[in-house]
């Protein structure tokens, strides 16, 4: 747990996760946006996030090293795939990596070979596949659901993303975050430095590291 002092009105926030920022991030810019959606979408959502935080697992391994595949490459695997298990894998990615890429670094696409309407059409299409897959099980039908309200609401979802972007760079909560997620990992004395000079005080977790 850590304890971030507001220079504004020196209110103490507590962040503990990754997870626990983006799900207020999501929340406030849903608001915003007047953007409404079930709480099991909103929590895949941000769990979809707090994963993606991870370059492994956004980036693939290939040939040419660790790089994020095109979304034109993971269909050939979602048509190709031997099993109904890897094609709807295959779809989770495009619908995935498509929110998430769209949501996050919408500025990208002006340098682009496509533009962000391909990875909507492509995303959206991909969690409405996912949404008519038949499952006989209860949370195989609460993630049907989920993949249906993606798919119908990708471009709501593209633009609460990119209010959660612009809102971070207005302010130091995600580096902040970052930095609390090393210092809980590895104890790092140079990250609890990091965080006291920004007016975070990490409490002690017990472990601690000689990094400087």
């Amino acid at each position: 747990m850590v304890q971030v002092v507001r220079d504004t009105d020196d209110e103490l926030v507590k962040i503990t996760s990754l997870q626990e920022y983006f799900r207020d991030s999501i929340d406030a810019a849903m608001s915003t946006n007047k953007v409404v959606i079930d709480e099991h979408t909103s929590h895949y959502v941000v769990n979809l996030l707090t994963l993606f935080s991870r370059s492994e697992a956004l980036y693939e391994q290939t040939p040419d090293g660790m790089q994020l595949r095109p979304l034109a490459s993971m269909f050939a695997d979602a048509v190709e795939a031997p099993s109904d298990v890897v094609r709807e894998h295959n779809l989770r990615r495009i619908g995935d990596v498509a929110l998430f890429i769209s949501g996050f670094f919408a500025s990208g696409f002006e340098r682009a070979a496509v533009d962000m309407d391909y990875y909507v059409y492509m995303g959206g299409g991909a969690y409405y596949s996912l949404s008519a897959t038949k499952s006989g099980t209860l949370r195989g039908r609460a993630l049907n659901a989920v993949f249906a309200e993606l798919a119908a609401k990708f471009q709501d979802m593209v633009d609460v993303l990119n209010e959660v972007r612009e809102s971070a760079r207005a302010s130091t909560d995600v580096n902040l975050v970052r930095i609390y997620e090393l210092w809980v990992k590895t104890g790092s004395q140079r990250a609890a430095r990091l965080l006291r000079d920004a007016g975070v005080y990490p409490m002690s977790t017990g472990r601690e590291n000689t990094e400087h």
